[in-house]
C-alpha cells in the first residue's frame, strides 16, 4: 500500500507542465529526404557528390535559419566584390519563399541547389573565382585549401554555419580596407565630370581653362571643399586640394599638375570601383596565413613593410621589375643573406643587355667588372670573345661598389631566381616610378634590413656588417628565425575614409575585372 502511494506520488510529481501555444514555428520546415544517388550523380560533380555521400545521400538543408543564412549571403555577395547571379540566389530566394507550396521532388531539387551555391561561393572565397596560374606565367602563389564539405556537413547539424563562411573569406586587413572601398566609393554620385586636357604642367598661379574641370573633379574625389564659384586661376587652395590627391594616388604630392596627374584625374568613378574589385580577387589568392612574422611587399605601391604578430615594424621603399620585366608574385621563406655579392648575369639580361653591348665594344665587360667563363669553367678573354657562343659563356660581375647587386642580397627559394638586393644606384629611390629594375626587388637602406632579419647583435650588428663589407670577401650569413616572404599586387584599399589607389603599373586590372565578368 506504502508502495503504491510512493508510486502515484511519483507519477504526479512528474506531471509536465502544460506549455503556451506558441503556433507551430515548424510547420513550414521539410523533414529530411531521401536524394536518389543517380540525381546527384547527374551533376557530374564530384564535390557535390562526395557531400551527400557524406550526409547518406539525404537533405541537409532542413531548417529554416540555415537556409535563410545562405541565402541572404549569397544575395549580398556585392559587398566581396561579386555577383549574387553567380550562386543562384534570386531562384534559391524565390524556392524558399514557395517552400510550404513544394513537392517531395522539388524540395530535394532545392536542397542540391543550395548545396551547389554555397560550396562554389565558400570555394570562391577560400581561393578566389579565377585560377591566377592560367592567367599570368609569373604568378607562383600555392592555391588556398579548405575541407569545404566537411565544414559544411559539421555546419548543417550545429550553429556554426556564419562562422564557417566568415572563416573562408580573407581576413588580412587590406582586404578588410577593399570592402570599405567599395562602400567608400558607392557613396559617390554618377560621375558626369568632363575630361581634362592640360597641354604641359600647371603650377601654382598659373591659369588656364582646365583648371574649373580640375577643381571640379576635386570636389567631386572631396580633395577639395566645395566652392560658390570657380575662376581659372589655379589658387592654393587648389593646390592643397592637388597636393591631397596625389598623395592618395602614388604620385609626387608636389602641386605640379603634370601628365601623371591628370591621367589620374581623368579616371572615373566606375573605373576606379572595378578597380577595387579586381583587388579583391587578388586578395582571395594570397594566402590566408602569411605567417607570425613575414616581409609584405606590394609591388605598385614600391614598399616592402616587415610585419610581426600583425603590427608592422619596419618599412622601406623598393624598385620593382619593368613592365617588360615584371617582379613575380610569390611566396617564400627567407634563407640567408649574402655580403659582398658577386652577380652572375641571368640569362634575360645577357641576352637583350650585356651581349649586344659587349658586341658594340669588348671593353665594356671590364667596365662593368665582369669576367666571363666557358663551360668548364675557364677564363674567356676579351679578345677570345666569340659572340657566337655568347649564350654558352658564364658571366660574373664582382663584388663591390659598383656591383648591380649593391653590397648584400637577401635569398629565399622560387621559380624565378629572384631575390631582395642592394643597388649601385641608390639615386633611383629618389624617383617616383620605380619600376626600373630586371624582375628583383632593390631595397632602400638594405643594410639595417639586414641586420633586422638576422638579429644577431653578437655577431652581424650594424656595425660587425661593415667591417664584413670592407673585407670585399663574399660572406653568407643564415637568417636563422622562421620569416615568410610574400611579393605581392594591389592597387587599391581605403585608409579611413580615403580612398587610396597606386598606378596599375603591370595593366592588370582592367583586364581581371572583364575575365570576372565573363
Amino acid at each position: 500500500m506504502l508502495l503504491l502511494v510512493s508510486c502515484k506520488e511519483k507519477e504526479i510529481a512528474y506531471t509536465p507542465p502544460l506549455k503556451k501555444d506558441t503556433g507551430d514555428v515548424t510547420k513550414h520546415e521539410p523533414r529530411s529526404y531521401d536524394i536518389d544517388s543517380a540525381y546527384v550523380a547527374s551533376f557530374e560533380n564530384d564535390s557535390l557528390t562526395s557531400f551527400y555521400r557524406m550526409n547518406d545521400f539525404k537533405t541537409v538543408w532542413n531548417t529554416s535559419k540555415n537556409r535563410q543564412l545562405i541565402i541572404e549571403e549569397l544575395l549580398t555577395v556585392d559587398k566581396e566584390g561579386l555577383e549574387p547571379k553567380d550562386y543562384n540566389s534570386y531562384e534559391l530566394e524565390r524556392q524558399e519563399k514557395s517552400l510550404s507550396s513544394l513537392t517531395e521532388k522539388e524540395i530535394v531539387s532545392y536542397d542540391v541547389q543550395m548545396t551547389l551555391a554555397i560550396q562554389k561561393y565558400l570555394l570562391h572565397q577560400t581561393r578566389g573565382k579565377l585560377n591566377p596560374k592560367e592567367l599570368y606565367e609569373d604568378w607562383d602563389l600555392i592555391p588556398n585549401q579548405a575541407k569545404i564539405n566537411q565544414l559544411l556537413t559539421d555546419a548543417s547539424n550545429g550553429d556554426s554555419l556564419q562562422t564557417i563562411i566568415e572563416k573562408a573569406k580573407p581576413n588580412h586587413i587590406v582586404y578588410k580596407k577593399l570592402k570599405e572601398a567599395l562602400v567608400l566609393i558607392d557613396k559617390f554620385p554618377t560621375d558626369t565630370l568632363k575630361k581634362i586636357e592640360v597641354a604641359g604642367k600647371l603650377k601654382v598661379n598659373d591659369t588656364s581653362q582646365s583648371i574649373i574641370n580640375i577643381k571640379k573633379r576635386l570636389m567631386y574625389w572631396r580633395d577639395m571643399t566645395p566652392q560658390d564659384s570657380l575662376t581659372n586661376l589655379y589658387d592654393p587652395e587648389t593646390e592643397k586640394g592637388i597636393k591631397r590627391f596625389q598623395s592618395r594616388h602614388g604620385l609626387a604630392a608636389d602641386g605640379v599638375i603634370g601628365p601623371s596627374t591628370v591621367m589620374a584625374l581623368n579616371i572615373p568613378k566606375n573605373v576606379r570601383k572595378e578597380q577595387i574589385i579586381a583587388n579583391l580577387e587578388r586578395w582571395r589568392w594570397f594566402p590566408k596565413n602569411m605567417g607570425e612574422h613575414y616581409i609584405i611587399i606590394n609591388i605598385p605601391d614600391y614598399r616592402l613593410c616587415t610585419v610581426f604578430k600583425n603590427d608592422t615594424t619596419r618599412t622601406h621603399n623598393v624598385i620593382v621589375g619593368t613592365s617588360k620585366r615584371k617582379t613575380p608574385i610569390l611566396s617564400s621563406k627567407l634563407s640567408y643573406a649574402v655580403f659582398n655579392p658577386t652577380w652572375t648575369v641571368p640569362p634575360t639580361i645577357l641576352k637583350e643587355d650585356i651581349i649586344p653591348a659587349t658586341t658594340k665594344n669588348r671593353n665594356y665587360l671590364t667596365k662593368k667588372n665582369i669576367t666571363v667563363y666557358d663551360k668548364n669553367g675557364k677564363e674567356v678573354s676579351l679578345t677570345s670573345w666569340n659572340p657566337e657562343k655568347a649564350l654558352n659563356y658564364r658571366y660574373v660581375q664582382s663584388p663591390g661598389t659598383y656591383n648591380s647587386l649593391g653590397m648584400v642580397k637577401i635569398m629565399f627559394p622560387n621559380n624565378f631566381t629572384v631575390y631582395l638586393h642592394d643597388t649601385n644606384h641608390r639615386e633611383y629611390f629618389d624617383k617616383t616610378n620605380r619600376s626600373l629594375s630586371s624582375g628583383c626587388v632593390r631595397v632602400q637602406n638594405p643594410l639595417e634590413l639586414t641586420e633586422y632579419l638576422l638579429d644577431d647583435k653578437k655577431n652581424w650588428s650594424l656595425e660587425k656588417i661593415t667591417e664584413t663589407l670592407k673585407r670585399e670577401k663574399t660572406q653568407n650569413a643564415k637568417i636563422k628565425k622562421e620569416i615568410a616572404i610574400h611579393q605581392l599586387y594591389w592597387t587599391a584599399w581605403s585608409n579611413g575614409n580615403s580612398l587610396q589607389f597606386r598606378p596599375d603599373i603591370y595593366t592588370l586590372d582592367s583586364s581581371l575585372y572583364l575575365k570576372l565578368r565573363d
